[in-house]
């Protein structure tokens, strides 16, 4: 009955979409919104795999306006993943991080929480090409790792995160975050102050702590259609079950190229999490074309999996071993109504197994998902593709900043 209860989001979806006409047409706020609903049949192959349904999905809408020369803007984002794939999340072979009942939740991506980013974000100009921002709220993103999977428009056709999720942006929901950046031309330099600790299972409530950890990020946009971005982290107690610091350290680049509605994007990164008890290595490459009704897309990643962890000796030794994954799928718009964007999409996924996860996972595993996509309508600013909470909005008008 899981996908089902899809119906309730796209209900608040409809309601976004009315507050956004409503505020596009105020001449002091604009207003512009994302989100998807995934629609999912999700078959994870090899013993460990399953059948099943579920239906990820989010809602982010953002509000700006001029206060004199200064630009102020509050972001929201929502999710009822809890409702719709359930405590545990969805099937993912080979997927470590957070916990379920006490124990680490694996081969399987946790749930979102309800709410997953209150902020606001004041910036004001420093001459003119320089300008200072404060960013923060009770749930926010932290100056740390590359553009979250949800909002990366090299990956936007497909519902699942990636296996190094939790080496490169788990962190993108924080109960408690403040960041400081100043933008300088193609520069933004952050750093943010946050609450380290990973959300608990209970994801309709607040999980704060103290502000524990810290990170700085550097970017670079030389171009309209390029980003470029390094960080590193300083992260206390982020898992519940395996207590201490973890120093993140991720880079990447990104490319999304659009002409009306077609676009092009690709992204790149390499992250690694230091530990007392190891580190944690992780690259990957993604790419979506998109034109006319039809688009492709693929995703290949190479990263140290917790092999331990996946076989249930938490205080074995700790191995990391190498696992390699490539996706591949597309997806066919087959219905718009009233700005709304529907389509039937598929993908399936092909893994290099190492040899220690072989008995457990099965030595070529192939998972596979079939699915609709609904999207709300992207309003005149156009998606939410390619961007960070702190993102400094260059000459404080929202058209020319997400036309990026």
């Amino acid at each position: 009955m899981r996908p089902y209860v899809a119906f309730i989001f796209v209900s608040l979806l409809c309601v976004g979409v009315r507050f956004a006409g409503a505020q596009e047409s105020s001449p002091d706020w604009q207003f512009m919104q994302d989100g998807v609903v995934f629609t999912v049949f999700n078959h994870q192959g090899g013993p460990r795999g399953t059948n099943e349904f579920c239906a990820p999905n989010w809602w982010m809408g953002m509000e700006s306006r001029e206060v004199g020369s200064s630009n102020l803007r509050f972001n929201n984002m929502f999710s009822l993943d809890a409702l719709t794939s359930g405590k545990s999340g969805y099937a993912e072979i080979f997927q470590v991080g957070e916990t379920l009942d006490g124990r680490p939740l694996v081969d399987r991506q946790h749930p979102h929480d309800v709410v997953m980013q209150l902020a606001a974000i004041w910036r004001w100009p420093i001459g003119e090409n320089t300008g200072f921002t404060l960013a923060g709220g009770p749930v926010g993103e932290p100056a740390l790792g590359p553009i979250v999977f949800m909002h990366r428009a090299s990956i936007a056709e497909y519902p699942f995160a990636t296996l190094s999720h939790h080496v490169f942006d788990s962190s993108h929901v924080a109960f408690g975050v403040v960041t400081a950046a100043v933008d300088h031309g193609p520069w933004n330099l952050e750093g943010s102050i946050f609450n380290g600790r990973e959300p608990d299972e209970n994801r309709w409530d607040f999980d704060f702590g103290a502000l524990d950890s810290a990170s700085t990020r550097l970017w670079y946009q030389p171009t309209e259609e390029w980003q470029f971005q390094a960080s590193v982290g300083r992260l206390v107690n982020p898992e519940e079950l395996e207590p201490g610091i973890v120093w993140r350290t991720t880079a990447s680049a990104g490319w999304l190229r659009q002409a009306d509605e077609n676009f092009s994007a690709v992204t790149v990164g390499y992250g690694v999490n230091v530990t007392n008890h190891g580190d944690r290595q992780a690259m990957f490459a993604e790419g979506t074309r998109h034109h006319g009704k039809n688009s492709i897309f693929t995703r290949v990643e190479v990263l140290q999996v917790e092999t331990n962890v996946l076989l249930g000796a938490l205080h074995d030794e700790d191995r990391r071993d190498v696992l390699g994954s490539i996706t591949i799928g597309g997806v066919r718009d087959v219905t718009r109504w009233r700005g709304f964007e529907g389509g039937i999409g598929a993908a399936a996924t092909f893994y290099a197994v190492p040899q220690a996860l072989q008995p457990s996972h099965g030595r070529r595993p192939v998972s596979f998902q079939v699915y609709f996509r609904l999207r709300p309508p992207p309003g005149r600013a156009g998606r939410m593709w390619n961007m960070y909470m702190a993102q400094p909005m260059v000459g404080h008008t929202m058209d020319h900043q997400m036309h990026h």
